[in-house]
């Protein structure tokens, strides 16, 4: 694929992913209003987690980066029949599995609460959280598989608006709670969550239909199990489920610290993530979503300076976006937590904390955006214990960070601890990565784009410059008309800059 159809399918996975997450920018403006930031919504931000974890295992995490090569290559060697086969074998077990871990669990759980005695309020809420939401974790996984299918043969429309699809039954969901009388945080928020798990199942039924629209079945079948294709498939999803595994169990141990640091904490920290993961959705995840099934191509055709190729250019395209964006959410983290958040159950003083691990949040954009683009270069060559590697090297420093972190600072910058571990482990993780592709397969044309990126942060140095005093200016004005200006006048900084400076320059006119 040249770099022109790259760059068209990761703007189309932008375009999309951007009207989901402005879509999840309404619901968390709904959320935090009718929910707060709170003991409830440390409940929901834990139980939401568990299903989360397991989309990152069986779905668009481990899963897709085990099955979408082979997928791919099925595809690119053997034709779609064969490849159909391999993707009704796979997903068929991979739901047989789950139902079964959804089914155990949510037993465990009625037998824990009949046997429990007297819980405390948040342990109950918590638990009855999770029982709502085991099963939405079957509906993910299952539409995260679709997505990956689809994503492989090139299909990245559909699969990109799968995830809306989620946002507009939650927001409807919020909405109700607007206008239908529901006493109490604790039971507004049982009520979302069983319009999350509708919205699951809506989002499996989607996709399911797109997979059969696109020539692959999505109907069960018993046939193929012991076939050699998918025995590598589980094969890699052991070792990728392995890495994602102890990285979820670390991102648990961050839910339980965050907890012990303050009640509140777990709920900002949630916050401060969602606000961070829109220009990280947006761009990072865009230029994941292309370029594994992209790689997955190249490498299967004996491509590598293509893929080298595709890699160097996607690169720069990402960072040119993501630096700019990391500053302006750094320097603007109160603006922007106050004009999304703040009203009704949400106070000025959630705002503060929410804003100080955005800001801290921010400065990592670019070594998240890095991982997505790194990672799928070694699962695109089926190489998924490298990735285990790092993954590994980077859980023990982020838990050793955390730990430190609630025990060293004071209760109202602990989450902030939390918050800058994970920016150094991106970083940590991003520079290993780099250095052992570059062993594997020499260079991935980034030194040759030193100059690109040097340009592009004197010209976010820059802006900021102009940011900071102007916050000061527009302080007393209405929040949101300070934010639009504020977004403005960094934007239009940036690109003024941009041209002379050569980081994007003009087509050429043909003669």
């Amino acid at each position: 694929m040249s770099k022109a159809p790259v760059l068209k399918s990761i703007f189309t996975v932008g375009a999309f992913t951007m009207l989901s997450r402005v879509l999840g920018l309404v619901r968390e403006m709904l959320q935090s209003r009718l929910i707060g930031a709170g003991v409830e919504q440390s409940a929901f931000t834990l139980a939401f987690a568990i299903p989360n974890m397991a989309r990152k295992l069986f779905g668009e995490g481990a899963l897709t980066a085990a099955f979408v090569p082979i997928f791919k290559g099925e595809v690119e060697t053997e034709g779609l029949v064969k490849a159909e086969r391999l993707a009704r074998a796979v997903l068929t077990t991979v739901l047989l599995a789950l139902g079964a871990i959804v089914s155990l669990g949510m037993l465990g759980i009625f037998l824990y609460m009949g046997r429990a005695g007297t819980l405390s309020p948040r342990a109950e809420l918590t638990l009855k959280l999770v029982l709502i939401l085991l099963p939405y974790m079957l509906a993910i996984c299952g539409a995260a598989f679709g997505m990956g299918v689809l994503n492989a043969l090139g299909r990245f429309k559909a699969s990109s608006f799968m995830p809306a699809l989620l946002n507009l039954v939650w927001i409807a969901a919020l909405l109700a709670l607007l206008v239908v009388p529901c006493d109490g945080a604790a039971t507004r928020t049982i009520f979302v969550a069983g319009a999350i798990l509708l919205g699951g199942f809506a989002q499996l039924g989607f996709m399911l239909s797109c997979m059969r629209r696109s020539g692959v079945s999505p109907l069960p079948t018993f046939a193929g199990w012991t076939s050699e294709k998918v025995k590598l498939v589980w094969h890699n999803l052991a070792i990728s489920a392995f890495g994602a595994g102890a990285i979820q169990m670390n991102y648990a141990l961050d839910q339980v610290l965050a907890q012990l640091a303050a009640p509140w904490a777990a709920g900002v920290v949630g916050y401060a993530e969602r606000l961070m993961d829109l220009p990280l959705g947006v761009i990072g995840v865009a230029f994941g979503t292309v370029l594994l099934p992209t790689f997955a191509g190249l490498f299967a055709k004996g491509d590598t300076t293509g893929a080298r190729e595709a890699f160097a250019a996607s690169t720069r395209n990402m960072l040119f976006i993501m630096l700019p964006a990391a500053a302006g959410l750094a320097v603007l983290a109160p603006e922007v937590t106050c004009v999304i958040y703040e009203g009704g159950d949400f106070d000025a003083v959630a705002t503060v904390r929410v804003s100080r691990a955005l800001a801290v949040y921010a400065l990592g954009l670019a070594f998240f955006g890095l991982q997505k683009t790194l990672i799928p270069w070694f699962q695109a060559q089926k190489d998924m214990k490298t990735p285990l590697k790092v993954s590994v090297v980077t859980v023990i420093l982020n838990a050793t960070l955390n730990i430190a972190a609630v025990a060293l600072l004071p209760v109202e910058f602990r989450h902030v601890g939390l918050a800058a571990s994970t920016v150094i482990c991106a970083a940590t993780g991003c520079a290993l990565l780099a250095l052992l592709a570059h062993r594997r397969n020499g260079s991935l044309g980034l030194r040759e784009s030193r100059g690109y990126f040097l340009k592009a942060f004197a010209a976010t140095l820059v802006m900021v410059a102009v940011l900071w005093p102007l916050r000061s200016w527009v302080q007393s004005w209405n929040r949101y008309l300070a934010l639009a200006v504020l977004v403005a006048a960094g934007a239009a900084t940036y690109g003024a800059l941009a041209f002379p400076l050569g980081i994007v320059r003009l087509p050429r006119r043909r003669a």
